[in-house]
């Protein structure tokens, strides 16, 4: 019995019994934009987006250098093959000539990198004692200059996790790249607005044993770098690349994942997608097909099909585009074998078509294993005839102008062929319904050069020092305090990981307010404003400070809070003349004697729930100047006197 007899079940279905028979191990590197003022290598403002429009367009074409070792990365190598044009979209006050490499940069900002290290420092990480940075090659246009700027920062930590510690293999800080408008054909369109913004890579050992263990680190992650408060947040501003491999494989990173909730079924995918291809390439074996055996040809077919009636083949050849044939010897009836939830081996050669020979309308190919969905089955016959394919070779054909059909008839032989291997290294890109797709051969270690224009720079014990003593709690030691004093379930959550949390330590460490009343202000109470269209992004720290010093002196009912939260929203800002007034004894008892008035001229239905309406019609009056348990009190002895 084979190894690979073992057949994936329903992505519910799936236990971790089946992830450990399979061998599945997973590991993140997870991208965070850091939340400062300027860029990492120039002083442009970060964090200014745009939403449409530009000032200028700039075109490029990339091609790929040499290494200090005097390699090519084969990276490098696969995107100069797609011949791509460049074209970066800009506004002029997010974008200057360092991005574009016509100026040198500016020192790396120590902003940024304080806030690395502090990071860093919370995963308990190694600091490194002098910051090198590296120029990472890319050639696919996310970068204008074809490489990206990043120095590792610290190596080494880890991550406290359901009773047993993940490790961190290193964390860097770098530069992040443009944002993808579109890709159709030989042209792809950037928008600028986000170069240049400095990020943290957070690189994880491959210790995640399921796709939901995946997810859950991710977060914690997350959690981590937001619980400093000076992390960005929103759509884009944090990204995970999730790097998977099943025994028998290679490592296989899924790029850019934008949401830890599509972790998991994009991960269970990716493993279904190894362990099949390696049950294709023991099914190859079996019919005699390695990486030694195998064989392929093709050749134009244009005039075999000049009067196809397939129309995406036959608008193409009256446009004066050609076609290509490609024989996969003793491929038949594979191209149909499965790889993912609803997908095929023949989805794994249209992407490299896609993707490098930049036939990008599908469908870019048509096969024999389907041969009743396309062309006519007389065709066919005539194709195999010229090719002399037998019963258990298999047909592609493939359209387009002479230079990409000639790409495509080799990236459809060279993808073949590492079916006869098993997995090739690649990066992909994940899409909405959890499946992938290829992207670009994975980089290897000859895209990393030394970068000349910027020396090293020494990181002092100071420096780190001083860091230290004003960066937050570890995340799991700030949720096991609130545990202890009592912090409701529902709040800690999100407490944890607030920019506020240092103004709940400081009003509650010395018991000015109780945990529990501090909680809900700072975390359920902008939540219930919010809900009603106000915007409470105008409740600074110093607001909520001032708002639980007028608590604690008294100056402020703690009934009266959100009322009062509301005011200062309305206002546009906090002044001390917001304040209300509090409500005196006289005042209450004249309120209470009015309720009692309008009692009299009221018929209740149930007689017993007259304390209730009275108390009702009191903090009408009343609300926000008093605590409602001093009403009520107030109330009930009266009730008691009578």
């Amino acid at each position: 019995m084979s190894q690979y007899d073992f057949k994936f079940k329903p992505y519910e279905e799936m236990t971790r019994e089946d992830y450990e028979r399979i061998g599945f191990k997973a590991g993140l590197e997870v991208h965070q934009q850091l939340d400062t003022e300027k860029k990492l290598f120039c002083r442009c403002p970060a964090g200014h987006y745009h939403k449409e429009g530009y000032q200028t367009e700039i075109l490029r074409h990339m091609r790929p250098t040499l290494s200090e070792l005097g390699e090519y990365d084969g990276t490098a190598l696969m995107e100069f093959k797609t011949k791509k044009e460049i074209i970066y979209r800009i506004h002029y006050d997010t974008v200057c000539t360092y991005e574009m490499d016509d100026t040198p940069p500016f020192e790396i900002n120590d902003q940024a990198l304080d806030i690395a290290f502090e990071i860093g420092l919370l995963y308990g990480a190694a600091i490194v004692d002098e910051l090198h940075i590296a120029r990472k090659q890319y050639l696919d246009g996310s970068i204008p200059t074809g490489f990206q700027r990043t120095a590792i920062t610290c190596v080494g930590g880890k991550i406290p996790y359901k009773g047993r510690d993940l490790n961190l293999i290193q964390m860097s800080i770098e530069e992040d790249s443009c944002r993808e408008q579109s890709d159709i054909g030989h042209r792809r369109v950037y928008l600028t607005d986000r170069l240049g913004m400095p990020l943290i890579e957070t690189v994880t050992e491959p210790e995640m044993k399921t796709p939901v263990e995946i997810a859950e680190v991710n977060e914690l992650i997350r959690q981590i770098a937001r619980s400093t408060g000076k992390v960005r947040t929103g759509i884009g501003a944090g990204r995970e690349d999730v790097n998977i491999s099943v025994t028998g494989g290679t490592r296989v990173e899924i790029k850019g994942v934008p949401n830890i909730k599509r972790i998991p079924l994009l991960a269970y995918n990716e493993a279904m997608r190894q362990w099949n291809l390696l049950r294709l390439r023991e099914e190859l074996k079996s019919r005699g097909v390695t990486e030694e055996t195998f064989t392929s040809k093709y050749d134009t077919v244009t005039q075999v099909l000049r009067k196809t009636r397939y129309q995406p083949i036959n608008d193409a050849i009256a446009q004066g585009k050609i076609v290509k044939c490609v024989v996969l010897k003793g491929f038949g009836g594979l191209l149909k074998w499965q790889t993912q939830t609803d997908t095929n081996f023949a989805k794994e050669i249209a992407d490299r078509v896609r993707v490098i020979a930049c036939l990008t309308t599908l469908p870019n190919i048509v096969h024999s294993d389907n041969s009743s969905e396309n062309v006519a089955a007389a065709e066919w016959r005539k194709l195999k005839q010229i090719f002399e394919a037998k019963e258990n070779d298999v047909l592609v054909v493939v359209w387009g102008n002479e230079e990409d059909t000639e790409t495509a008839a080799k990236e459809i032989i060279i993808r073949a062929k590492e079916a006869t291997i098993g997995i090739p290294s690649e990066t992909r890109q994940a899409f909405w319904d959890g499946t992938n797709g290829f992207e670009r051969i994975l980089p290897g270690p000859e895209r990393m050069y030394p970068d000349t224009d910027l020396p090293p720079k020494e990181i002092t014990d100071e420096r780190l020092d001083k860091i230290s003593a004003q960066m937050p709690e570890k995340l799991w030691e700030r949720e096991a305090w609130y545990q202890e004093i009592g912090v409701p379930t529902d709040c800690i959550e999100d407490l944890k990981i607030s920019k506020l949390a240092g103004v709940f330590k400081e009003f509650v460490a010395d018991k000015r307010i109780s945990p529990v009343l501090a909680a809900v202000i700072l975390i359920q109470f902008p939540k219930r404003l919010k809900k009603k269209g106000l915007d409470t992004s105008i409740l600074t720290e110093d607001i909520f400070r001032s708002i639980f010093i007028a608590v604690s002196e008294g100056n402020l009912s703690k009934d009266g809070v959100l009322y009062f939260m509301a005011k200062i929203i309305q206002n546009g800002g906090w002044s001390g003349n917001l304040l209300p007034k509090l409500a005196s004894d006289v005042e209450l008892k004249e309120k209470a004697q009015a309720a009692d008035s309008a009692l009299k001229n009221i018929v209740l239905r149930q007689k017993d729930k007259s304390l209730h309406v009275k108390l009702g019609m009191v903090m009408t009056d009343l609300r926000g100047r008093i605590e409602g348990r001093k009403v009520h009190e107030f109330i009930s002895k009266s009730a008691e006197v009578k």
